[in-house]
């Protein structure tokens, strides 16, 4: 099973705007990770986001561009247990990619690699794009892409 972790795109600031949309750069580099997704045919079963505007958008651009329809799903947002996700993650088998948000994806990704979501061991980016390898009970990175690369 591989695993997506995408953390959204750039987002304006709450005194900009409450609901927190992408910032046309936010736009910009979610376009660049989808471009790069189609390009290289990877194509997940599933993109689950957190509901939230940015994270949303981010996950929209992408799927546009992939031919899958995102799904909000619970447990996504910033400050959610890592937990929960890891327990889910457990019983399923096809490739997935999850839209979210920091601290929560660093949590995660912590979690599933080391068993301690408190380690901070992938340093995400706006709009960046995260592979996380399960071969039996064991995680690896895969590989990771980020905006400016490409």
């Amino acid at each position: 099973m591989k695993l997506y972790l995408v953390q959204h795109g750039e987002a304006k600031s709450k005194e900009e705007d409450p609901k927190r949309p992408l910032t046309e750069k936010g736009k910009k580099d979610a376009q660049k990770i989808a471009s790069f997704l189609k390009n290289a045919g990877i194509k997940p079963a599933s993109i689950f986001h957190s509901g939230k505007e940015r994270a949303r958008e981010t996950a929209e651009i992408i799927g546009n561009a992939i031919g899958i329809d995102p799904v909000q799903k619970d447990s996504l947002s910033p400050l959610d247990d890592p937990k929960v996700w890891a327990e889910r993650i457990k019983n399923m088998d096809e490739d997935i990619m999850i839209v979210g948000h920091l601290p929560h994806l660093s949590r995660l990704s912590s979690l599933l690699l080391v068993g301690d979501p408190e380690k901070n061991i992938i340093a995400f980016r706006m709009a960046g794009i995260v592979c996380l390898r399960r071969e039996e009970e064991n995680w690896s990175v895969s590989w990771m892409i980020i905006p400016d690369l490409l």
